[in-house]
């Protein structure tokens, strides 16, 4: 997928995939974004066996902007390596990568993100944060951020967090009736909240519909 923003323009690109557990998911997404231009990248994986994927903006004009959201649920044998890129070639861009995974059973999520300055581009903004959720002992996740700055007079940041569904949730939760997988259920849709706001109503519905089956080993 190749997105050119030209001049003053605003892009959405959202992508909400749910493969069959045997496919290899591996794909190029990217978007030029030139002066003055808004790219917003939604993106969410869920199924595959393998899922390689880094939606990147290059942002080529002063004052572009970029957006990207991106979260995975991988489940028992499933592995879901993903993440974004921004590279900043002109100066006064700005950037914002947040990636949020969910890892169960045997699955494991990989955060992968890089933040690039090139020489030039000054008065660059870039903030990147990566949330991993890990719901059970044998679940694994991984972040591997990557800063590569050219240019002094930048603000870059970048944090990570990696945790499990906290007792004290379930047990209120469960205390008002739930049992314990609709509690945790309700946790995870909770964590995607920031994702599923973002998108149009009928394939927010659509995909905690697949969060709720994905919790049940229904698919």
């Amino acid at each position: 997928v190749e997105v050119v923003a030209l001049k003053d323009s605003r892009v959405r690109y959202t992508t909400l995939q749910n493969w069959s557990d045997n496919i290899y998911n591996l794909v190029t997404k990217r978007a030029h974004a030139y002066e003055n231009s808004y790219v917003e990248w939604l993106d969410a994986n869920l199924g595959s066996f393998i899922t390689m994927k880094y939606p990147s903006v290059y942002l080529k004009g002063k004052h572009a902007k970029a957006n990207i959201l991106s979260v995975a649920f991988a489940n028992n044998n499933q592995n879901q390596d993903a993440g974004a890129k921004a590279i900043h070639f002109a100066p006064n861009t700005s950037s914002t990568i947040i990636s949020k995974s969910i890892s169960k059973g045997s699955g494991k999520t990989t955060f992968r993100g890089l933040v690039q300055v090139q020489k030039g581009a000054k008065g660059c903004k870039s903030h990147m944060r990566c949330d991993a959720l890990m719901l059970d002992k044998e679940s694994k996740s991984d972040t591997i951020p990557s800063l590569k700055i050219n240019e002094e007079d930048v603000q870059i940041g970048h944090e990570a967090t990696v945790g499990k569904v906290g007792e004290e949730q379930l047990f209120y939760l469960m205390s008002r009736g739930l049992s314990e997988q609709e509690a945790t259920t309700l946790i995870v849709s909770g964590f995607f909240k920031q994702f599923t706001k973002e998108l149009p109503l009928e394939y927010a519905i659509e995909f905690n519909k697949l969060i709720e089956l994905e919790m049940k080993n229904a698919i």
